[in-house]
């Protein structure tokens, strides 16, 4: 009796034993499982279909898994163009006729800007329908890289939504390197040439750094005609980048150009014109 007491005993006790090893055991495995929590969501593949030059020069935004292309090109005075393409990006592809509402900020910013593409059909375009939309984009966007999002576009009855970042556009202004700190102070604060004590009192006695602290330059390089435009790189000019020098306000693009321009106003006061007289040209008849 006592021998069969000490078996069942013995068996109770391995039976624990062997249930604590395998729990250990399936504890360690689980731990090195990979964990997939909403902060790491599992990989997925690339289709592998990356934007891409278009025939006209803009950028290829594929749609709805590739079923659809659009192919987005940048205009003069900051328009954009949009042409529909199917899947295969040769083949022009007609949607309803329709005004999209699309969403526009610069690469960086918080805060996005509403404005509207309008249809234009294209010559062999079917009556109801288009193949081509085109907008213009908010003021103050022109010349900087943008994130683009169109929340609803709708093809053959089914409501798409698509988004595409612009590249920076290339300008052939040369932008003036910025003066240092100490060569800055001397610069703003010393009157010489064109620039006088006056000048000096009404701009605060400050330097372009302190005043334009936070300033993001735009360097627009196609002003509209008639715009105001920098003195120094021909670019579209800012109103909230001014400095006063003989005791007229000019406009420039950014704080490096206002540094050059009260340097010439020193150096070379002749060669400073009207304010008035910095603007981008009229277009002449064509």
């Amino acid at each position: 009796m006592r021998c069969l007491n000490e078996l069942r005993g013995n068996g109770l006790l391995n039976l624990l034993l062997l249930f604590i090893c395998s729990g250990c055991h399936e504890s360690t495995s689980a731990s090195n499982r990979p964990r997939i929590t909403p902060s790491t969501p599992p990989q997925t593949t690339a289709s592998g279909h990356e934007h891409k030059p278009g025939t006209h020069g803009g950028l290829i935004v594929p749609l709805d898994g590739a079923h659809f292309h659009v192919e987005a090109i940048l205009t003069d005075r900051g328009g954009i163009r949009l042409l529909m393409l199917g899947e295969n990006e040769s083949r022009v592809q007609e949607v309803e006729l329709q005004t999209i509402t699309a969403y526009v900020r610069a690469l960086g910013d918080l805060n996005s800007r509403p404005f509207e593409l309008k249809p234009e059909p294209q010559p062999g375009d079917l009556p109801s329908k288009t193949s081509a939309f085109v907008g213009q984009f908010p003021d103050g966007l022109a010349g900087r890289p943008l994130v683009v999002v169109v929340p609803s576009l709708r093809i053959d009855g089914r409501r798409l939504r698509f988004g595409f970042e612009t590249p920076e556009p290339e300008s052939s202004a040369t932008m003036p390197e910025k003066v240092a700190d100490e060569e800055e102070r001397t610069l703003y604060l010393t009157p010489g040439g064109k620039y006088t004590e006056a000048d000096v009192q009404a701009n605060g006695r400050r330097t372009a750094s302190t005043k334009f602290a936070g300033f993001h330059a735009s360097h627009d390089p196609n002003p509209a005609p008639g715009s105001r435009v920098c003195p120094i790189t021909d670019t579209r000019a800012s109103p909230d980048c001014s400095w006063i020098v003989g005791g007229k306000t000019y406009l420039f693009c950014c704080p490096p150009c206002v540094d050059e321009f009260i340097r010439r106003a020193k150096d070379d006061p002749e060669s400073i014109r009207e304010p008035e007289t910095y603007v981008a040209p009229e277009e002449g008849p064509k």
